[in-house]
């Protein structure tokens, strides 16, 4: 008799896949919670936590019907790791086929295709029925070109999937809202509270404790604030829409010591380990716009529905046409190492401390705080992208390599040399008070350039401009800034160079 196991990553709880259309009892589905994925970097307590604990609820809901094998951490005969784990649950189950869905970590699709050659018994990989675009359809839509614009990535998507679309042509004639999308916070406006879920999860802390699993960050154990199953992100998904679409292109970019979730949605975890799929996410926003044209403004969700069918879809394209290369790629030739203060928060720059002290205690910032704070630093700091790849993959709780070192190496780092990004996001302080209100209360002074109080990013700004102009000089995005820069009288130069070396000196301390 044939009996078949299946093997369900902790990223692939997709109850929609058409595994689960019928029921066969020669069917087993295996979950495994293994060192090896909470130990291949050091992770947020929250992120492990939201991983078991939605793995858990899949593997229950799913008990219901199927055959089901779940391996918890502390299990006396859990070998650690998935290779492991299977060979010994084919042998000791005498299963004659062995299933899986193709992973979307390069390291585990490696794993896994190494596993499948050393079986004596049949395999087959399935799609996880999950993205709108294949892993390969980015490499073939750009074959033959030098950079990949995605612009033109969104655009072919849309006429695709026909989102937003009059026949061939976009809805309001104009693809692309951007520009109305970046308003900072007025004062006195108080963004609706989060959505939270306060959720009982202290058994998996205290097992994640007893197993001395090293992470970072906080975690109350009587209330994670995250979504683990379906039910509760759709939950999610709809307060987004109804109670934050209307407000989130304006502020999408907005920054503020005072609130940590603005108008964001903070669905990416449940769409990165496929409780939800982009394309329902996508209708129901189109569903309420819709509904309340009115009130929802066309730019709140053309900007949302780039995220998704857009941005998301075309970093993983890069991901799976560029690596393994793309982990080693270091444009820069960066080597310093991430300042103590990443792991605390402990900081005098007010931008920096509010966004590393939110990441720990929230296993979230959103895009701007990761591009232009964090990100921004650790790129003007000359910081190796191992070092950054590292700390945004542990600290963030939708962090999975395919979406992360995209944006961290390639658009965050310019590590790629320019495959991502047109151009490094760096700035000075200016920018990060016209987005944000992290400067006025701060203990560095965001108009001086040089002298004891002058905000870090400022000469570690033009530092990082006149380092690297062998490079960016001819650039045509950033020419103005050499223009600016050579226009210097040499005095300020030195001033400011001087400067940035003794920030960098002292970066512990800043």
């Amino acid at each position: 008799m044939s009996k078949t196991l299946r093997l369900i990553l902790g990223d692939q709880l997709n109850s929609k896949h058409s595994w689960f259309d019928s029921v066969d009892d020669s069917v087993t589905y295996v979950l495994m919670e293994v060192r090896s994925e909470t130990d291949y970097v050091v992770h947020h307590i929250q992120k492990v936590v939201g991983f078991f604990k939605a793995m858990r609820t899949f593997a229950d809901e799913l008990k219901v019907q199927h055959n089901v094998i779940y391996i918890a951490l502390d299990d006396v005969l859990n070998k650690q790791s998935f290779a492991e784990n299977i060979q010994y649950l084919i042998e000791k189950h005498n299963f004659t086929h062995f299933e899986y869905q193709l992973p979307d970590e390069y390291r585990l699709d490696q794993i896994l295709q190494q596993l499948c050659q050393s079986l004596t018994i049949t395999f087959k990989a399935y799609d996880s029925e999950h993205f709108l675009a294949t892993r390969n359809e980015l490499g073939d839509f750009f074959s033959g070109k030098k950079t990949f614009l995605m612009e033109s990535f969104y655009r072919y998507m849309r006429k695709k999937h026909d989102v937003l679309m009059e026949g061939n042509q976009p809805l309001t004639g104009k693809w692309n809202y951007d520009e109305e999308n970046r308003k900072k916070l007025p004062v006195q406006h108080k963004p609706i509270d989060p959505l939270i879920f306060n959720l009982d999860v202290s058994e998996i802390v205290s097992m994640i404790e007893k197993a001395n699993c090293k992470t970072i960050g906080t975690i109350n154990p009587k209330a994670f604030l995250w979504p683990v199953n379906r039910k509760q992100s759709l939950e999610l998904l709809d307060f987004f829409v109804t109670e934050c679409l209307p407000f989130f292109g304006t502020f999408q970019d907005a920054m503020t010591p005072s609130e940590w979730s603005i108008y964001h949605s903070r669905i990416s975890f449940s769409m990165n380990v496929k409780m939800i799929s982009p394309k329902e996410v996508i209708n129901r926003a189109i569903e309420e716009w819709q509904r309340r044209p009115d009130e929802i403004q066309y730019n709140q969700l053309e900007g949302f529905v780039r995220q998704i069918i857009g941005w998301r879809e075309y970093m993983r394209g890069i991901y799976w046409n560029q690596m393994p290369d793309y982990s080693q790629l270091n444009y820069f030739n960066h080597q310093n190492k991430l300042p103590d203060w990443f792991w605390t928060g402990n900081t005098k720059m007010n931008c920096l401390k509010h966004s590393i002290k939110q990441s720990l205690d929230y296993a979230y910032a959103h895009h701007i705080q990761r591009l232009m704070i964090t990100g921004n630093f650790a790129l003007l700091a000359g910081i190796h992208p191992d070092e950054v790849d590292q700390w945004y993959l542990g600290i963030y709780i939708d962090a999975i390599e395919w979406v992360e070192i995209t944006n961290t190496r390639g658009m965050s780092q310019f590590a790629d040399g320019g495959i991502v990004g047109t151009k490094p996001y760096v700035s000075s302080a200016s920018y990060i008070d016209k987005m944000s209100h992290y400067c006025g209360s701060c203990f560095y002074k965001k108009s001086i350039k040089t002298g004891e109080k002058a905000c870090p990013f400022n000469s570690l700004y033009w530092n990082f401009y006149d380092r690297h102009q062998d490079k960016l000089s001819k650039n045509p995005r950033i020419g103005m800034m050499y223009n600016v820069w050579n226009k210097m009288k040499s005095e300020d130069k030195i001033a400011l160079l001087e400067q940035a070396d003794t920030y960098l000196k002292k970066i512990n301390e800043l």
